[in-house]
């Protein structure tokens, strides 16, 4: 039987790659999206190639729509074998200047989500003994920024979500937690958090006007370095979360680029992959 992965997020980039790529590698793909409106180019691949993608409505704000979409696949399968938390936006902001809504919004896109999709899951897996959930986190996660820092707080909080999940269920039920950390992809999710932070930029005035500037000038210098340097495409990051759902022992965290491991050394240089920490956590609460 094949397994089946739930990969949220799928109507444009890294989840629209994902869903294809998993898909002609063997996997069953129940490919998930809020708004169905954007669901052309999917369905387009998922016909011409004649791949096994269900795709469905999944909004990972929503409890109703993450259940009933948990429903669906349950009834076809009787299984759920891996999920990849790939659904999340990108936002930037100066923490005085964002609105009650905007910061409500980031959490809850960005790490709510995560936490909804992954509570839904498990029970599945848990009597299954057998499972993985791999999350799209970011440099951001492990490295705050400036004018990120909402972002990054909601991105710390998967890290650590997915780090305190990893040391009772791996052992206990045989699911495998991964967080995967890209540096930037070059695709409508960066698109999106540029166009939002130039188009929110006019807020950023007064004292914090250079600090912005300076930010804004560095982001467009990085992106006309090319894909070598900082972005990667949507297509590369899939590939290594593939990769991710076939290794038998898949490590805690793992960045997509030597950009990004350079980028995030001082945090990581002492337990690259974070299986030192987890273990030294077993040792001293379990």
């Amino acid at each position: 039987m094949k397994k089946n992965v739930l990969i949220t997020g799928t109507s444009t980039g890294l989840g629209l790659e994902s869903a294809v790529l998993f898909a002609k590698n063997g996997y069953k793909v129940y490919a998930s999206m809020r708004n169905l409106k954007k669901a052309d180019t999917l369905k387009e691949k998922t016909e011409n190639e004649n791949l096994d993608i269900t795709i469905l409505q999944l909004d990972v704000t929503n409890l109703q729509s993450i259940n009933t979409a948990l429903k669906t696949i349950i009834e076809k399968d009787g299984k759920i074998d891996v999920l990849v938390n790939n659904a999340g936006a990108g936002f930037a902001k100066t923490t005085e200047q964002a609105t009650e809504q905007e910061i409500k919004w980031v959490t809850d896109v960005n790490y709510h989500g995560v936490v909804f999709c992954t509570q839904a899951v498990l029970p599945y897996m848990r009597k299954q003994k057998s499972g993985q959930i791999i999350s799209v986190t970011s440099i951001g996660g492990l490295v705050g920024q400036p004018f990120n820092e909402l972002y990054c707080g909601a991105k710390f909080a998967v890290e650590g979500f997915m780090e305190g999940l990893a040391t009772y269920v791996s052992d206990a039920f045989n699911i495998k937690i991964t967080c995967v950390e890209p540096g930037g992809i070059k695709t409508e999710f960066m698109n999106s958090a540029i166009s939002k932070t130039a188009v929110d930029g006019a807020l950023a005035t007064g004292e914090y006007l250079p600090i912005f500037q300076s930010y804004m000038a560095g982001i467009q210098k990085r992106a006309s370095q090319g894909e070598a340097q900082t972005y990667q495409t949507g297509a590369e990051v899939a590939e290594i979360l593939l990769d991710i759902s076939k290794v038998e022992n898949p490590p805690l965290r793992i960045r997509t680029s030597q950009w990004a491991e350079q980028f995030c050394s001082l945090k990581t240089q002492a337990d690259p992959d974070g299986t030192k920490l987890v273990q030294q956590i077993k040792g001293s609460f379990l």
